[in-house]
């Protein structure tokens, strides 16, 4: 079973101030040409993404530089509503099995003290459901937590209808050189 965890680009959520995706039809058959184009325009940030370290460090990589392989393998859903605590990240580490990648499912805010317990426990990818992993009025310190201990962040997921356990995870962004982020086509499968 693949289970399609993202968002539709045109109407997805997007992070307050970042640009909406818009596309233009540049040729059209309906109106009797010979083939269908389109252009689009969005931010890298915008819908179901990845944030490379880039995205909050300087010198940190970019969506080009990391592996696939941080992208796709086994993951653990986790379902939790509220603040993400230091003792909630450590259940969901122990429940996990010891995958790499953890998506968090529901209404939450990852607070740093959880960023620091998921950091050092290496694994390679958090994801989560909002279109950022820290407080919306100020996501830097969780961001540069995780990706200054090498953790690329899947925001912007959607898993309302995902149940809790262990899934194989894809969610290769699209290669972009030298972008601190990128959309990606993020599914499950049981």
């Amino acid at each position: 079973m693949i289970i399609d965890i993202s968002q539709e680009i045109l109407s997805c959520k997007v992070y307050p101030g970042d640009p909406v995706p818009t596309i233009e039809k540049l040729c059209d058959m309906e109106n009797g040409e010979l083939y269908n184009l389109t252009s689009f325009s969005m931010c890298a940030h915008n819908g179901s993404h990845v944030d490379a370290p880039a995205h909050f460090l300087k010198d940190g990589k970019t969506i080009d530089e990391i592996p696939l392989e941080y992208f796709m393998g086994d993951c653990y859903v986790a379902r939790t509503e509220g603040y993400l605590n230091e003792e909630d990240a450590k259940h969901i580490l122990d429940t996990s099995d010891g995958v790499e990648r953890i998506l968090l499912a529901g209404d939450l805010i990852v607070t740093a003290e959880a960023a620091v317990i998921f950091a050092n426990a290496g694994i390679k990818l958090l994801g989560n459901e909002s279109q950022s992993v820290g407080p919306e009025d100020a996501p830097m310190e969780v961001h540069k937590i995780l990706l200054e201990a090498g953790v690329v962040l899947l925001e912007g997921i959607v898993l309302k209808d995902v149940e809790e356990g262990k899934y194989f995870l894809n969610a290769a962004p699209l290669n972009i050189k030298g972008c601190e982020g990128a959309p990606c086509r993020a599914y499950l499968m049981k």
